[in-house]
């Protein structure tokens, strides 16, 4: 062809996301995009049919509604705020807005996927930073980010581990990188992670003018497919994602699903209770038939397989899938013996249980 991209697109190896499909299994239940079991506010619902009735018009380019409705239960300035569609769009104007070809970009060993793509689309070059037990280690981040980084990922609580640092080591890590590198906290999980030590990031870039965090509604307010995030940061930052975003990013009906999903505060505790009963009751059970499951501050948790053959976790999501269970295969995170698990409904957990058992027997 004549006509070539950019070089280094065509090295990008787009995201896949979580599977749907069993083949030859009706209704499979799908356990692997750490979707909310309990679907959606009642009145993010409603506000979606009611907008029904407008499609014929834009929607607010500048999210007004949807930013004060943000500012108000969060207790922060709306102008602080920009919205997306999906926090992964949030990450990817971080990359138009701030990285250039030849910037080192830095994540943790087990980093979101989607960090890759955002360096890769920019010409930047990403460094990993080793994590110790599947954690994040701050000072392995600051050993690669070294002096010149222009952009550091950190997911707190992170995907696909479940694991997660406390404020007090997110606030050291800020504290040692140079100013002139921009922080970036993907809080995609915030809502479920409910230790006196964690804390979103929100504080902190309220005090700084370096630091950018990432939220989203499609996790514990059950809006994946309406694709709706936001970032909250000083003004400088907001400015600058304001000038490389689209004009109309987020569509009207989910503009109006997000503002009542917010203020919905039953189903955000109805959401975090489903969570908190069957999150360890799922870790306990898996755990109690052998296998490793790596603490979790998500709504899913990370089993690891070993590596016996028949026994791997190849073996099982084939053995899973097979019996319309569908869980997240973690190759292309460098965790080829894991899988990923979404908290589902009661019946759900439960039939993965009785399935790894009976896969696990001799």
């Amino acid at each position: 062809m004549s006509i070539q991209p950019r070089p280094g697109i065509m090295d990008i190896r787009p995201y896949t996301p979580g599977a749907a499909d069993a083949p030859g299994v009706a209704n499979p239940v799908k356990l692997s995009s750490n979707e909310n079991p309990l679907g959606c506010s009642p009145k993010a619902r409603a506000a979606y049919e009611a907008a029904a009735g407008s499609l014929n018009l834009y929607p607010d380019g500048a999210a007004k509604v949807l930013r004060a409705a943000i500012g108000e239960v969060e207790g922060v300035d709306p102008e602080r705020i920009v919205c997306g569609c999906g926090s992964d769009e949030i990450l990817q104007l971080i990359g138009r807005a701030y990285l250039q070809p030849g910037d080192r970009v830095v994540q943790s060993q087990y980093g979101f996927l989607v960090y890759r793509l955002v360096a890769m689309q920019s010409g930047a070059e990403l460094v990993s930073a080793r994590e110790t037990g599947c954690r994040a280690d701050v000072d392995a981040l600051l050993e690669v980010a070294g002096d010149d980084a222009r952009v550091v990922f950190l997911a707190n609580p992170n995907n696909p581990t479940g694991t997660w640092i406390p404020d007090a080591e997110v606030r050291r890590l800020r504290a040692a990188l140079p100013e002139t590198t921009l922080l970036v906290l993907d809080a995609a999980y915030a809502e479920y992670a409910d230790d006196p030590a964690y804390e979103s990031g929100m504080v902190l870039a309220g005090e700084r003018d370096d630091v950018i965090v990432a939220r989203t509604f499609s996790k514990i307010h059950g809006l994946a497919g309406l694709r709706v995030g936001w970032a909250y940061a000083d003004p400088s930052i907001i400015g600058a994602l304001n000038r490389v975003r689209g004009p109309f990013n987020v569509n009207l009906p989910a503009l109006a699903a997000a503002a009542a999903a917010i203020r919905d505060t039953d189903f955000i505790a109805r959401s975090r209770a489903h969570n908190a009963q069957w999150l360890p009751w799922l870790r306990q059970q898996i755990g109690g038939l052998g296998l490793e499951v790596t603490p979790s501050a998500g709504n899913f948790v990370l089993i690891h397989f070993p590596d016996t053959p028949g026994k791997t976790a190849a073996d099982a999501d084939r053995f899973l899938t097979a019996r319309g269970l569908i869980l997240r295969p973690l190759q292309p995170y460098g965790l080829p013996n894991a899988l990923r698990l979404t908290v589902g409904l009661e019946a759900h957990n439960r039939a993965v249980v009785q399935a790894l058992a009976e896969f696990l027997k001799d």
